[in-house]
């Protein structure tokens, strides 16, 4: 079973290229979504998140969104720390999901699939890209946010380029229609390349 990457800035729209995918019944695992989960249902996850930022970590027993946010999104060194207790169990959970597909190719969709190495566990990769303001205006849209925070984001993940440069596909989500076809073509492009 062949491992695709899917991955590219905050708002470049990674999750409307997934489900694109998904319309064409390619499996699609959504790595934050499910860091999520994890982050909820973890013991082992609760405990050390709690032993580095506090209890505040969590409140009723929920992860407490914002007050982390807060502590990683302007600290890089926390950011690290926070990914160190999450992603090997998200690349566990992925394993163990990965077992059950039947598929020519799954798609692994991750905003930080280079940053946190998770690159390299994959076949082909594809990067979506978006023109800056556009990617910010939906950000403002869709998060109840600020500029400030989506900037500290976009300070925290590579580069458009340096995503481009290790990729082997570009999927430019501008245009609902236009992506759409994109997408076909790159499906097309996986299964030849592995057929």
């Amino acid at each position: 079973m062949k491992i695709v990457g899917l991955t590219g800035g905050i708002g470049s729209g990674k999750t409307t290229v997934a489900k694109q995918f998904q319309a064409l019944g390619i499996p699609v695992y959504i790595a934050d979504d499910e860091a999520k989960k994890l982050m909820n249902r973890s013991k082992i996850i609760k405990r050390k998140l709690k032993a580095l930022f506090g209890d505040e970590a969590y409140k009723d027993n929920t992860l407490n969104r914002p007050f982390l946010a807060d502590k990683i999104f302007n600290n890089a060194e926390n950011l690290k720390k926070m990914n160190a207790v999450v992603h090997p169990k998200v690349a566990s959970h992925f394993k163990n999901w990965l077992k059950k597909q039947i598929a020519p190719y799954v798609l692994k969709e991750s905003a930080i699939l280079f940053e946190n190495g998770a690159y390299k566990d994959c076949d082909l990769i594809i990067t979506v890209t978006a023109p800056l303001e556009l990617r910010k205006k939906r950000l403002l849209k869709r998060d109840n946010t600020t500029l400030e925070k989506i900037q500290a984001i976009i300070n925290n993940q590579w580069s458009d380029e340096s995503k481009i440069s290790k990729s082997h596909f570009v999927i430019t989500n501008k245009d609902l229609e236009e992506t759409k076809q994109q997408v076909q073509l790159t499906h097309n492009k996986i299964v030849n390349l592995i057929a």
